[in-house]
């Protein structure tokens, strides 16, 4: 059965040439692609926040006014979507037969690459008139980790929807964006069979056509890193059953005795110094080292700790006001109506104004995690029996630990694993207006699936 298609979305990331293949479409007559239309900090481009009449503030609110006008067009009309655009908007796309799917990668290693020598330079784009702004970046092995996880996921969705719904996509690689043969049959694929040639877009150059050795400062430790991870899975295009990503980089494990795994929920209390305190640790785990682990301790444990979901959602906060993005708190400002001071003055915040905005920050928790806003839903603040079942897919914890009885049950669980636990962590203190009854309600509400998975006091 051939699909005639009315529309197109292309699904890709950060620095693997969307910009460049959005070009050479919307250089075809009757053919539009409205660029990052459904990017949570602008719309389309940057610095715009208004599309087809529909302003940031009206798409925000409802993201299907936006999709109507775009794919209710008389041109053939799409846009571009990466995995952190608004979630509201993947199921109608997938589930629009008319809806031509692209899927567009690159080498996970150059795209990364090239996108923080785009962060350091503030070049994102570059024409033949333009210099490149020469520059080098230092490999970071565990955000690499987290950027391909977090792109696998992203894959692994979009495939299982396609195989559920019976669907293909028209897959593409960066190399192939100046191949005017491969863009030909793109097009004829759409539909536009009268296109006898289709050439490819020539005012976008590649930025950095140099050898990797001279855009990594730390070269070396990039290879030994990837060499780990093992490279050939590194280009493989998924072709298996999606799952959630288990966050195996982040598991800490101790091989004395029986071995002790420790899987932290992020957001939730560091026991890492304590880990390291009890002898020799191996962390920074890919899916294959984790097994070749486990089958090398027959007898381990494992264990995560649970925090209250008041306490979880405060950790958040805190972690956005501190080390979060200045992009982030001003979405949360002027989109969420988080009343936080400016960046320069939150230092100086008082316990009032702190409690009102954490009330407000625990409303956002209940839409964000409710799919009711543009904002992808952070590990930091997603549920922790979502989490847990991500952890689930490749080894369930043997115990739940709470935090309010931490001491007693990191002692268990050691003695489990025939360990003798060393400098048990003192609790953290809290601040006292966290007591507050209207704070302790939102957080109920925001975080009701947790609530009644395991069993917390409101």
């Amino acid at each position: 059965m051939v699909e005639t298609f009315h529309s197109f979305v292309i699904f890709a990331g950060m620095r693997t040439g969307s910009n460049l293949l959005e070009g050479t479409l919307n250089a075809i007559k009757y053919v539009t692609c409205f660029g990052e239309a459904f990017n949570p900090y602008m719309m389309g481009w940057p610095d715009k926040d208004e599309m087809l009449g529909v302003s940031m503030a009206e798409r925000d609110a409802d993201p299907s006014g936006l999709l109507g006008k775009i794919f209710g067009g008389r041109n053939l009309c799409g846009f571009r979507y990466f995995v952190d655009h608004d979630p509201r908007v993947f199921e109608p796309v997938m589930q629009d037969r008319g809806c031509a799917k692209i899927i567009l990668t690159r080498n996970p290693v150059d795209s990364y690459v090239s996108t923080r020598l785009a962060w350091k330079t503030q070049q994102w784009k570059l024409n033949e008139t333009e210099i490149p702004i020469p520059a080098a970046i230092n490999f970071d092995a565990a955000e690499f980790r987290q950027v391909l996880d977090e792109s696998e996921a992203f894959h692994l969705r979009i495939l299982h929807e396609l195989q559920t719904s019976g669907q293909a996509a028209y897959w593409l690689s960066y190399d192939d964006l100046r191949d005017s043969d491969v863009m030909t049959g793109l097009l004829h694929w759409l539909g536009r069979t009268d296109l006898e040639k289709v050439q490819p877009a020539t005012d976008l150059v590649p930025q950095n056509p140099r050898p990797a050795s001279e855009k990594v400062e730390n070269f070396d430790e990039m290879q030994a890193e990837i060499a780990r991870i093992d490279p050939f899975r590194l280009g493989r295009v998924p072709t298996f059953e999606p799952r959630r990503g288990p966050s195996v980089p982040s598991f800490m494990a101790l091989s004395a005795a029986r071995g002790l795994l420790y899987q932290p929920l992020r957001g939730g209390p560091d026991l890492s110094s304590w880990i390291r305190a009890q002898g020799p640790v191996q962390d920074n785990f890919t899916q294959n080292s984790l097994r070749q682990w486990m089958r090398a301790h027959p007898g381990h444990r494992s264990f995560c700790v649970l925090r209250h979901p008041l306490h979880r959602a405060w950790a958040a906060f805190g972690a956005m006001i501190e080390s979060g993005s200045a992009e982030l708190r001003q979405v949360m400002r002027e989109v969420h109506r988080v009343s936080l001071p400016p960046d320069a003055e939150l230092s100086l915040i008082g316990d009032d104004d702190l409690t009102i905005a954490f009330g407000e920050f625990l409303m956002f928790l209940k839409r964000n995690l409710a799919g009711q806003t543009t904002l992808a839903v952070h590990p930091g603040w997603a549920s922790q029996a979502e989490v847990i079942a991500g952890f689930s897919r490749i080894r369930p914890p043997d115990i739940l630990i709470r935090e309010e009885h931490l001491v007693e049950d990191l002692g268990w669980i050691a003695a489990t694993a025939d360990l003798k636990p060393k400098a048990l962590p003192e609790p953290e203190v809290l601040p006292a207006f966290l007591n507050d009854p209207e704070l302790r309600k939102a957080a109920k509400a925001a975080y009701q699936r947790d609530y009644l998975t395991f069993g917390f006091e409101g």
